[in-house]
């Protein structure tokens, strides 16, 4: 093939007041000096570009060649016309966040270690779905999913947490906080807008269902868990739903005793609230088996949210809603007017994953993971009391003594030294007058990295002790 052939599309804005060439000239180096023209891009033909440009051949070819003159162009016999190789664009100044640190260890909760991201199986399955996807998977989809992913977390959810999940039960979102989003939308439109949420809890999470006109009340947790026996009375009379974090306590790590677990579906069938239960790292449970969903013992009073930012990776942004009958089809029709439905190809593949088991496979490798590194918390720190929140999940929790440093004096010292840590404060509706504590993620550094970071947890917590 010839390599006039060959090219990028290019849009160029000539300023032709000191002649066609010339400006040609000037538009051409101002894309390469600013980096919209990388080095080594292979330009238009000169016959292609004089006619979208609207100027003669010749006119762009003693463009071209004055360029090349001055070393901003490369010309190679029957291969064209291309950027120079040592062009480079000069990186813009990125000036650092107003407070930022230079963090060298990171200990906050909230994200797996996405260096462990099945990359290799993640291909596989990929390619497998794609050979044998059907034309209209690539077409505009259902809001509820693709039903070869449905389908798949069905029998997933069913065996491994529980889960009583037929495929027209389940709609698939793009992340936790869409389904998040999509229920408080629903429970607006249906005159319920009072939401209970743990305290503490993720305060984003909060603002998520204010800003899409949720009326947010704080649901106390202690070391039972959140107290669901307080649903139904006082000022928690009026909720028409509870956000709950049942398996694994966040920020706390607690698990709901199942005195509470029967207080939360009790409340639901006499009041007719729903339990939205969120399942966000469930499958990881390191002393015993995991404890299994809530929705398993109402499931037309619970709706069920599960995702694989932690088992595989915030990045896919896939999640899922196991909804009660009477909520799907204002579910799906929330879904339709927020973005028609979640992409299809991420679908395809993790249904492939979870099909071929790799998924389980995933999730037993990288459990095995974490619980070492939840081992080597415990080994470093096995002298502080106020440790918690240990038997699962990838986060820990540090109670600070009341006669001891504060929770902003201590991670003020962390910061001083590097170490990025969680605060407890953020997570409370009312943080004034609240005993402070730290929260530990294990799971985000590097594997390399991570036990240096323990480290120096350690020393911090000592230092700051002594003072």
């Amino acid at each position: 093939m010839d390599w006039a052939d060959f090219g990028v599309d290019l849009h160029l804005e000539l300023d032709a007041s000191g002649g066609r060439r010339a400006g040609l000239e000037r538009a051409l180096r101002e894309a390469i000096r600013d980096g919209r023209l990388p080095p080594a891009t292979r330009l238009p033909a000169t016959r292609t570009l004089a006619t979208e440009l609207g100027l003669s051949r010749g006119t762009v070819s003693a463009a071209y060649d004055q360029l090349v003159a001055e070393g901003w162009l490369v010309a190679r016999i029957g291969a064209g016309t291309e950027v120079s190789p040592l062009r480079r664009a000069a990186p813009a100044p990125v000036p650092p966040p107003p407070g930022a640190a230079p963090f060298r260890y990171d200990l906050r909760p909230g994200s797996p270690d996405v260096g462990h991201f099945p990359v290799t199986a993640w291909l596989r399955a990929t390619r497998r779905a794609l050979a044998v996807a059907p034309a209209d998977a690539y077409g505009y989809g259902d809001p509820r999913g693709r039903p070869e992913l449905r389908s798949a977390l069905a029998g997933y959810l069913g065996r491994a947490r529980g889960v009583l999940a037929a495929p027209e039960r389940i709609v698939v979102t793009t992340g936790y906080v869409q389904a998040l989003v999509l229920l408080t939308t629903v429970l607006r439109d249906a005159g319920t807008p009072v939401v209970a949420m743990e305290d503490p809890g993720l305060s984003f999470h909060r603002e998520v269902v204010r800003r899409h006109g949720g009326t947010v009340l704080p649901l106390p947790v202690d070391e039972r868990g959140a107290r669901t026996d307080l649903l139904g009375s006082g000022r928690l009379a009026r909720v028409g739903a509870a956000v709950v974090t049942p398996a694994h306590q966040f920020p706390t790590g607690v698990t709901l005793h199942p005195a509470r677990r029967h207080a939360l579906t009790d409340w639901a069938r006499t009041t007719g609230g729903l339990v939205v239960e969120d399942d966000y790292d469930g499958e990881f449970r390191y002393d015993r088996q995991p404890v299994g969903a809530v929705q398993g013992t109402a499931p037309e009073q619970v709706a069920y949210v599960g995702t694989a930012a932690k088992t595989l990776g915030p990045a896919l942004r896939l999640a899922w809603l196991v909804l009660p009958a009477r909520l799907v089809d204002p579910v799906v029709d929330a879904k339709r007017h927020l973005d028609l439905h979640t992409e299809t190809i991420g679908q395809l593949a993790l249904a492939d994953l979870i099909g071929t088991h790799g998924y389980d496979r995933q999730i037993r490798t990288v459990r095995r993971r974490y619980r070492q590194r939840r081992d080597l918390l415990l080994d470093r720190l096995w002298r502080w009391p106020g440790l918690g929140g240990i038997p699962a999940g990838l986060h820990a929790t540090l109670h600070l003594p009341p006669d001891g440093p504060t929770e902003a004096e201590v991670l003020a010292a962390a910061a001083a030294r590097g170490l990025a840590l969680g605060g407890l404060a953020p997570h409370r509706h009312h943080p004034e007058g609240q005993p402070g504590g730290l929260v530990v993620g294990y799971a985000r550094p590097p594997s390399h990295a991570y036990p240096a970071a323990v480290d120096l947890l350690a020393e911090v917590l000592a230092t700051a002790d002594r003072r």
